[in-house]
């Protein structure tokens, strides 16, 4: 069970090195750090292996809240 959010924060990162477009691959690493900024995680560059499933999965929990507000607010 454990494994399910680490899973997600690579999934995160193989679709943002996956990235046809190379803005795109910045732009979802940038809103990654800020996404785990915003949740008191601190991500380093490259392997980030060592993180806890809690605070894996605190950042790609993150992304999705403020992907949905974003979409939310773009249909008003």
């Amino acid at each position: 069970m454990n494994a399910i959010p680490n899973l997600l924060l690579k999934e995160i990162n193989t679709m943002a090195n996956k990235s046809v477009v190379p803005q795109a691959r910045e732009a979802l690493n940038k809103f990654k750090m800020e996404s785990a900024s915003e949740v008191g995680v601190n991500l380093k560059q490259g392997y980030n292996g060592d993180l806890t499933s809690k605070q894996a999965g605190s950042v790609g929990g993150q992304m999705v809240k403020k992907m949905i507000q974003s979409y939310e607010n773009g249909m008003k």
